[in-house]
């Protein structure tokens, strides 16, 4: 074998070293990294993971990179079994070379063979070999075979060793009808829950109520409802932007009605959203979590709904259209605007107003009904201002919004709804960090504000008699995370919702969808999580629930919450 093709062969081992050695030093690198940013529930719906999606794309480039590496494989191993039979036919020459020489010797005492015709004998068998393998000893040859059959040996080694490893991480892959890529992620949550009092819900408790004639006045469960499931993919790049779409749903859409039928939740969506991304330019359509109120507490105790609902924080997944715009103010500092426009939820269970369906029955909710919002034949709109700066390596956010939607209860008796709200992130320093939410509106049923309820009815909202008074409410949450290690996270939050006393006393004897009695509720919890891995948690949480009423006085309730959760 040429001398170009030994080296060859080495460059095309060390490449594949070198292949090898960077790709394991990008798999240790890279565990680190996702350990670094505990998942909190807030970004768990988020799109953000460029560090998953770089990897990905070098996962691409290596399997591309392998591919390559098999063909010149195939293509080194023809010519090493080329070389073989050529260096077979050279051994089998030189075994008849020996042999004619023997024969020559051993004639010369016997023959009369004139010195002419030994010398063309000569010539010949030193013309037998090949040109590069005249002067080279049989050893020789069969020592340089042995060497590359263990260079052959060791790439092969190699070459299986690397596209088992380019294997396993193809196995992440989920594969869709189109040629882009799609990702699935989730959560497989289990909660075991305590109540200490009467509550609305045994597993998601938002309210406390006094506790009946008979009751035990407490109760046990587990549920894996709150589990979720979420595809994200990604599209072409269409006018310089980046699409992408997500969909998230969970378990925590009702309950079947057959025997046992509360450990069989139903499917339900949370959002589903598309995207196209500029450099600092945005637009969002689909439903999604509202924009001008983005943060909530973290917990993983009420993942099917922010904590702290009906306890001061505004939320909810509505369909919505929105354009977001970035400014750099300079290192480390930014602006970001939004504005869009969303359905006009009002918070009423979907069938409680009579439809214009004929033959359809008020309460079924087969078809869909105009509600109050939606009635008014106008969107809502909402906006919102950030500021943004890093500090303590963590950013310090503080964003202000507003909203504003018209309901219509038919009769013309029309309702603004409005808030304003403030939202904030601040580090404090590397291990403690203050994050919160404010708002003052009225008429915020549909986005969890006034104890979930926008109106109150003097009698049957279906005469055209009755009055409706717009409910004004004021409230908000804070929480104080301390964060000791990358595995350990310590929350503490406390929120309440206010509705004004004025109107919950305007009419005698009120209506709503809603109990019209409730005057204020509070809320609070302690909790602690631990992520060994990045994939694996475990949580515990004791919440402490405060429920006023205009009739009975205020009711309490404690629920402890233990979670354990595996995400992928």
């Amino acid at each position: 074998m040429s001398m170009s093709e030994t080296r060859w062969f080495e460059w095309l081992r060390w490449g594949m070293l070198l292949g090898v050695t960077t790709w394991s030093a990008f798999g240790a690198a890279q565990e680190p990294a996702n350990r670094t940013q505990p998942l909190s529930p807030e970004s768990l719906h988020e799109s953000v993971n460029d560090s998953v999606r770089e990897l990905q794309e070098q996962v691409r480039e290596l399997q591309a990179a392998v591919a390559g590496m098999r063909s010149d494989w195939q293509r080194t191993r023809a010519e090493t079994a080329e070389l073989r039979r050529e260096l077979e036919e050279v051994r089998a020459g030189t075994g008849l070379r020996n042999a004619v020489l023997r024969d020559a010797v051993a004639k010369p005492a016997t023959s009369t063979a004139n010195p002419v015709a030994m010398g063309s004998l000569r010539n010949v068998l030193e013309n037998w070999a090949p040109q590069d393998q005249r002067a080279e000893d049989p050893k020789d040859d069969r020592k340089e075979d042995q060497k590359k059959s263990e260079h052959a040996a060791r790439l092969e080694e190699e070459y299986q060793l690397l596209s088992g490893k380019v294997d396993d991480q193809y196995q992440t892959k989920v594969e869709s009808a189109s040629k882009y890529r799609v990702r699935l992620s989730g959560i497989v949550l289990m909660n075991l829950v305590s109540n200490q009092g009467v509550v609305d819900s045994v597993d998601l408790p938002t309210l406390a109520y006094a506790r009946p004639p008979g009751g035990s006045g407490g109760s046990f469960g587990a549920t894996l409802r709150q589990s979720e499931i979420g595809f994200e993919a990604f599209g072409p790049t269409v006018a310089g932007a980046r699409t992408t779409a997500d969909l998230q749903v969970d378990l925590a859409g009702g309950f079947p009605s057959v025997p046992n039928g509360i450990n069989s939740g139903l499917v339900r969506l949370r959002t589903a959203t598309l995207r196209m991304d500029w450099t600092n330019t945005s637009v969002v359509a689909g439903q999604d979590a509202i924009f001008f109120s983005p943060n909530s507490p973290t917990s993983f105790a009420t993942l099917a709904i922010p904590a702290l609902t009906y306890a001061g924080n505004l939320w909810n997944w509505v369909p919505q259209i929105r354009v977001e715009h970035k400014v750099a103010l300079g290192e480390g500092s930014s602006l970001i605007f939004q504005g869009g426009i969303l359905d006009p939820v009002s918070g009423e269970v979907p069938g409680t107003v009579p439809g214009e369906v004929a033959g359809e029955a008020p309460g079924t909710s087969y078809y869909r009904q105009a509600g109050p919002g939606e009635a008014s034949r106008q969107p809502a709109y909402g906006t919102r201002i950030a500021w943004t700066r890093n500090v303590f390596g963590q950013p310090l956010r503080v964003g202000v919004g507003g909203y504003f939607t018209r309901q219509d209860y038919g009769f013309s008796r029309n309702v603004d709804g409005w808030a304003g709200m403030t939202d904030f992130d601040l580090p404090l320093n590397h291990q403690f960090s203050l994050s919160g939410k404010f708002y003052r509106g009225r008429a915020l049923g549909g986005l969890y504000g006034g104890i979930g309820r926008s109106v109150l009815f003097s009698g049957d909202p279906t005469l055209a008699s009755t009055e409706v008074q717009a409910l004004d409410s004021i409230g908000g949450w804070a929480q104080l995370k301390y964060r000791p290690a990358n595995k350990w996270e310590f929350n503490a939050a406390f929120g309440v919702d206010n509705p004004y006393a004025s109107d919950l006393k305007y009419f005698e004897y009120p209506q709503s969808y809603g109990d019209p009695t409730l005057a204020r509720n509070q809320g609070s919890f302690v909790n602690m999580i631990y992520r060994p891995r990045s994939d694996l948690l475990f949580s515990a949480e004791y919440r402490h629930l405060k429920t006023y009423s205009l009739t009975d006085g205020g009711n309490s309730a404690g629920h402890l919450n233990l979670m354990m959760g595996v995400l992928f």
